[in-house]
């Protein structure tokens, strides 16, 4: 573990210095653009600028400027929006909650449909049940989650009048863009799951226990799902990052009031500290949910290595 936690430390580095390495990739002076949104009514002036380019460090060396970006963003200071003219941390704190309520409740929805889907495809393998899950599977894995989203606003809002275009960032309005963001997790769970309880179901007390006239469906669910249970939930803890990342298309068709959402309003107003911070957010997010899945099945199952879950996982994705 002390190396899988160097490798998460070493990412974590690699990974604050190419996004703070943005700003030299931008046209504008930040300083200036921080002055602009601050007084949005007057024009800056070269003193104003200067004094802000002292204060966010851009009149030092290229290395110094790296270590105050890094050291504020450690600290929580991610700088100030250059459209807003108010501190970064501010508008998370804003617009970080729904968007944790829009990722809880897509874990849901993708848990709620992928475990079904799994179980009764390998208790109907080779059968026409079998075959419809593998179907609903590839369509989902295959769409965009952009275009479900847009789907389920024609159809299920604006054809058959139920929920609202407009969301309201609560749980009331979260289950059509939660279905939307849960689609592609679900289905993909749901893969791996089948594949996973096939592999268990072809141990030889399971095969003892079938020819006694055990139910199938009754043998994956007490005894093939719980030897699936590492593996399968270290694919969903990983998932959390993707589920974070995907949330600024979900919000924006949705129009969620989310930090997804805020996110791409700043980057088509090249609001350069928020694009940065919901950035280096997503990362961290990915990282720790794989460092604390490799900790918890560490744990569970020491004998399972994370080199040795991989491999597990993509044998079973070679089953569906």
């Amino acid at each position: 573990m002390l190396q899988r936690t160097v490798q998460t430390a070493v990412t974590l580095l690699f990974a604050s210095i190419l996004v703070w390495s943005l700003t030299g990739l931008t046209p504008d002076d930040p300083a200036r653009r921080v002055v602009a949104a601050q007084n949005p009514l007057r024009e800056p002036t070269p003193a104003q600028v200067e004094a802000v380019r002292e204060e966010l460090g851009l009149d030092q060396p290229i290395g110094r400027q790296y270590l105050i970006w890094a050291s504020g963003a450690v600290t929580g200071d991610l700088g100030t929006s250059w459209r807003t003219g108010r501190p970064v941390s501010e508008e998370f704190r804003r617009y970080l909650p729904p968007t944790l309520v829009l990722t809880a409740a897509s874990m849901l929805v993708a848990l709620g449909v992928s475990i079904p889907l799994g179980l009764v495809g390998a208790a109907t393998a080779g059968r026409w049940p079998d075959a419809l899950v593998r179907m609903l599977s590839f369509v989902l894995v295959s769409a965009p989650s952009f275009l479900v989203g847009v789907l389920l606003l024609q159809i299920v809002v604006l054809r058959w009048g139920l929920g609202s275009v407009v969301a309201t960032g609560g749980w009331g309005t979260v289950w059509l863009p939660a279905i939307a963001l849960g689609a592609w997790p679900a289905a993909s769970w749901a893969r791996i799951l089948r594949g996973g309880l096939l592999e268990a179901s072809s141990a030889s007390f399971m095969r003892v226990s079938t020819a006694r006239g055990a139910g199938r469906l009754r043998l994956l669910v007490v005894h093939a799902l719980p030897n699936t249970a590492v593996p399968f939930l270290a694919i969903v803890g990983v998932s959390v990052g993707y589920l974070l990342a995907g949330t600024p298309v979900i919000e924006t068709v949705f129009t969620w009031p989310g930090i997804g959402r805020f996110t791409v309003e700043s980057i088509n107003a090249r609001d350069l500290p928020v694009v940065q911070a919901f950035t280096l957010f997503a990362v961290l997010a990915f990282v720790l949910s794989s460092l604390v899945v490799d900790l918890v099945s560490a744990a569970i199952d020491p004998r399972l290595i994370p080199t040795q879950r991989k491999t597990q996982l993509t044998r079973w994705a070679a089953r569906t």
